[in-house]
């Protein structure tokens, strides 16, 4: 987590709805939970709690919390927490098979991208701390550019922005080729890819 240079007065729940297309209630939804995984970072080194919260496009809502280790670099942000829970979550529907059945097949996955709706964050400080870098760029392997992250202060006030105005000219999975077209010697428009490409 970084904090927000600048402090700019967080949004109405009414005009997050308005901007964002997510209901009052989903922002209430998501505000509560990322306050509520908060209280369950571990972050005993740091003392620096953050929660986090998913909303699916299924209404799911996903927490995370970070996690800390002895080993510093070791330790995982809320964030990243939440996605990789969301993405390694098996849905609900058809249950697991006993043990030693076959695993599920790929159509019961967990989350991928285009099926995050929105991601708030909750931490104990004010103004509101922002996604760290490293969590800016996991976000961007899973979410829309135009996803709104909610960055929830102290005192429960928001600053939204969505992750394009977090992480401008960024660099994601649609910048590379697919495998079969590396295969296939395909260069992109800019030089990139292909045999011998940059």
């Amino acid at each position: 987590m970084s904090n927000t240079s600048s402090f700019q007065p967080g949004h109405a729940r009414s005009e997050t709805s308005l901007f964002h297309g997510l209901s009052s209630a989903e922002v209430t939804r998501l505000e509560e939970a990322c306050v509520e995984a908060k209280s369950r970072a571990h972050c005993p080194y740091s003392h620096f709690r953050v929660g986090a919260s998913l909303l699916l496009t299924s209404g799911a809502v996903i927490q995370g919390a970070n996690v800390e280790n002895a080993a510093y670099p070791v330790g995982t942000c809320a964030e990243r927490v939440a996605i990789a829970t969301a993405v390694v979550q098996v849905s609900p529907s058809p249950a697991l098979p006993p043990s030693p059945g076959p695993l599920p097949d790929s159509s019961n996955q967990g989350a991928k991208k285009g099926d995050f709706r929105a991601l708030a964050v909750a931490t104990d400080i004010s103004p509101p701390a922002s996604p760290c870098g490293m969590c800016r760029q996991f976000i961007r392997e899973f979410c829309d550019l135009e996803m709104p992250v909610l960055m929830y202060d102290v005192a429960g006030k928001v600053v939204v922005m969505t992750l394009e105005q977090l992480l401008p000219m960024s660099f994601g999975p649609d910048k590379l080729l697919s495998a079969e077209q590396v295969r296939s010697g395909v260069v992109r428009e800019d030089g990139y890819g292909g045999k011998g490409g940059v």
